[in-house]
Formats: C-alpha cells, structure tokens, sequence
C-alpha cells in the first residue's frame, strides 16, 4: 500500500492552488512524520517526473547540532523538519509537491484548507524550503548568538525563519477578502486566536513561564498574520529585516540574548 494517495482539492483552496502553485502534486500521507526519511521519500519518484535531492555543505553546522537536522542536510533524500507543521512543500521532486501529514485528519477543515493555501503561496515565491538554506554559512553565528541547547537554537532558527516568509506572504492573505473570502476568514481566524497571548510573551519568559525559543517560535508565528508583537519581537516586523533576511535574524539574535544576559545580571 502506498503511503502517499492524491488530494482532491476543490473550491477556493482548488482556485489557490491553480492561480499559485498549478503545477504542484498534493498528497496526503499515511503516517505523520517530522523528516520523511529516505525509504519513505525516495517512493515520491513514482509520482513526479524527476527527484532532486537536496544537500548542504556540512561547515554551515556547529558540532553539536540536533541528529535530526545533521541527516536532513546530508546527501541522503529527506523531507520535512520539526516544527514545520501539519502541510509540508518541497522543491526536491519536479514537478514540486505539497504533502499533508495523517495528523490533518483532525485538523479543522478551515484552517486545513488555509495551511494548503498558505503551502501553494510560499511556493509561488520562491523561498527557501527550510530555516537552514535560509541562513546557509549564518546558522553557525545564529549558534553562537543564541549560546543555548541545540534544540533551542533550532527552534529559535526556523521561528525566524518563519517570520520572514510570512512576511510576504501576509501581504498576499490580505488581498483574498474578495477572491477568496473563505480562505480569509480562516488567516484572520487564525490570527484573531493567536492575538490574545502576545503582549504576555515578555512577562512569561522574565517570570520563567515559557521559554525564550518558544516565545519566539509564539511570535513570529503571529508575523504572517500582521498582529502587533512586543519587544524585542517587533523588529523582526519590519522592512528591514524582509530586505536583509538572515543576517538581520543573526543581528537581532545577538543584541536580544546580549540584553537577556544582561538583564540576568
């Protein structure tokens, strides 16, 4: 049995995917995964016209980064990172696909419809498909700019890494009012349950409550919805950092945790 099964797609999330990203294969998949491993992706091959696996130069990693992000930069066929979510895309084959993991089936309809639309926009503009190609020979300054656990520096990467794409592609949600009122209502939804919690993020980090990265990955995921975040969140919504990308993620990464060691003192 195969672990991959076409997605019929209909209605708006059918015209997202037509005006966005028509050449791209939806797909749901039979298990949930964070990387799909090479057994499993390497199967794709029988569905699109040609794989092209992607790897990354080993000294873009520190030492000590977590094993899951080591294998997905090797040479071997993976898909997927944690923390990238319920709908996954990827470049790697041709033509592109976007991959809807088994846990979707208890996801609202709504929202599961956005999260396609969202993967056929995020497409249509070209993005890196993860953190790590995003900040490339910077992931190694962002280590040290952030000088905690692996998993935190990997959390805090792909928050940030996450900001950035969405602040393009807030900019696409915003016009869909008229073209696609559904899939709107779903981004302003999803943005309107996100907004109560933001202007506690600070107070619950300096009170030890949540997490610096978490707060991060909190935040940032607010950016694609264009709510208001707090210090010192809010410069990551800015121009600048859509024009300077990742070495302003590395910039804001180094004068935060030098306030936060600061602070600490």
């Amino acid at each position: 049995m195969s672990a991959f099964e076409r997605r019929l797609l209909s209605g708006e999330v059918e015209a997202a995917h037509d005006a966005y990203a028509s050449d791209a294969i939806v797909l749901d998949v039979s298990r949930d995964f964070e990387t799909l491993p090479p057994a499993v992706a390497e199967d794709l091959g029988l569905l699109a016209d040609s794989l092209a696996p992607a790897s990354y130069p080993p000294e873009w990693l520190p030492d000590d980064v977590p094993e899951t992000l080591a294998h997905y930069a090797s040479s071997d066929f993976t898909i997927g990172l944690p923390n990238d979510g319920t709908v996954v895309w990827t470049r790697q084959t041709v033509p592109p696909m976007v991959l809807v993991k088994f846990r979707a089936r208890g996801t609202p309809e709504a929202f599961l419809q956005f999260l396609l639309a969202e993967a056929f926009v995020e497409l249509s503009l070209d993005v890196p498909e993860s953190f790590l190609p995003f900040f490339g020979e910077r992931y190694a300054a962002l280590d040290a700019a952030v000088d905690s656990a692996p998993a935190d520096v990997f959390q805090v990467a792909a928050a940030l890494y996450d900001a950035w794409v969405g602040l393009q592609t807030r900019e696409v949600f915003r016009e869909w009012d008229d073209d696609y009122p559904e899939l709107y209502d779903a981004w302003r939804d999803a943005g309107d349950r996100l907004e109560g919690r933001l202007t506690d993020l600070p107070a619950e980090v300096a009170h030890g409550k949540t997490s610096f990265a978490a707060a991060t990955e909190y935040a940032c995921s607010a950016v694609k919805h264009g709510l208001d975040l707090p210090a010192p969140f809010a410069a990551l919504d800015t121009q600048a950092y859509l024009d300077h990308g990742p070495a302003y993620a590395v910039r804001w990464a180094e004068k935060t945790f030098e306030q936060l060691r600061e602070d600490d003192r």
